[in-house]
């Protein structure tokens, strides 16, 4: 089931709300050192806060990990969580897909409210359901489909982030441009041209939001679908496969933000779709001198090659050991389940760092 998302004008009336539909013996709120610090203040004057328990664990993604995770599972059960207790997590991505997954796990499943502070977090990691941890040195290698019982976004909470961040989630957002079916927008394009003129630099929060629940509309859309991801919600992992082995790649040398990853992964999985299911090239290279302008680039070479690509045969959309791409025909023409040879992935690779 799709969890229930609200766009909060108003966040302590919006906590009043949920808090009080859902009964409860015990709150918990999970947070990690950085939102505890920063995001935690527009809502700790909020009545229910101060009954609250709180767990607070290390920031980034390097902490989403099974040593985390356990943290958070002992500390609901000393702190007396029952099948009956209620999860909020306040944060972003890392602590959405952790908290989550602790939700889902722990007496067998709580319930559990996504808050997401970062706009990566809005308009990725807390709609659609998707819980895990890092593992193994792979990224989300172990989590559950377990969508939340309500996500409460307020954009009030991005003032709070720097301009990396911003940029991070914002690679989502070209990316649900691209996949958006062509019903959702009066012409083909037109919120990717959106998306690459709003001046991010100094944005009109107030335009932002709208373009934020634009784009949460856009992955609703795709996974009230296909909940699980057996068909169309692979749409959704445009620049992923590609991005999730460069992120893995950087995870063991200068880690980088996922959205960072995803933008790189869309300049390959673009380059894949001009050349494999006839993506515009002109709208390829739009995008691409977009992303090298805004995101730079990750100093791979040659002889990173082989290990890339073993990243990529890891993946858990692959088939049968075939490496899975979702492709483009055009915007919103989406090809899912894609294959590419080794020989067409280190083109791609190739093009990445020349292109």
């Amino acid at each position: 089931m799709p969890n229930k998302g609200i766009i909060a004008t108003n966040i302590q009336q919006s906590l009043t709300d949920t808090i009080g539909s859902i009964p409860h013996d015990k709150l918990f709120l999970l947070t990690d050192e950085t939102t505890h610090r920063l995001c935690l203040p527009l809502i700790q004057q909020h009545p229910s806060m101060q009954h609250a328990i709180h767990i607070v664990i290390p920031p980034t993604d390097t902490h989403k990990t099974l040593a985390t995770l356990a943290t958070v599972w002992t500390q609901l059960s000393s702190s007396g969580g029952t099948r009956h207790s209620l999860l909020l997590n306040l944060g972003g991505g890392m602590v959405t897909d952790l908290g989550g997954f602790a939700a889902s796990t722990f007496k067998r499943g709580i319930t559990y409210v996504n808050i997401p502070t970062t706009l990566l977090s809005m308009v990725d990691a807390s709609v659609g359901g998707k819980t895990g941890i890092n593992f193994n040195g792979l990224k989300n290698e172990v989590g559950v489909f377990n969508p939340p019982h309500t996500v409460i976004i307020d954009t009030a909470f991005l003032h709070t982030l720097d301009h990396p961040n911003i940029l991070s989630g914002y690679a989502e957002m070209l990316k649900h441009a691209l996949i958006a079916p062509s019903h959702t927008a009066p012409q083909r394009g037109e919120r990717l041209a959106q998306l690459l003129n709003f001046n991010l630099h100094h944005a009109d929060h107030r335009q932002l939001s709208q373009l934020v629940s634009d784009s949460i509309a856009i992955k609703e859309h795709i996974v009230a679908q296909d909940p699980l991801e057996h068909g169309i919600r692979k749409a959704l992992n445009l620049g992923h496969t590609a991005g999730h082995a460069l992120e893995s790649w950087a995870l063991s040398r200068t880690p980088c933000l996922h959205g960072y990853a995803v933008a790189w992964g869309l300049i390959c999985e673009l380059y894949l779709s001009c050349t494999k299911t006839g993506f515009p090239t002109h709208t390829m290279r739009q995008t691409v001198r977009y992303i090298q302008q805004n995101y730079g680039t990750l100093p791979i070479t040659c002889h990173d090659y082989q290990e890339l690509y073993a990243y990529m045969t890891h993946d858990k959309k692959n088939t049968a050991g075939s490496i899975n791409f979702t492709l483009l025909g055009n915007i919103g023409d989406i090809h899912i389940n894609q294959t590419a040879t080794q020989e067409e992935i280190y083109q791609m690779l190739d093009f990445f760092r020349e292109g």
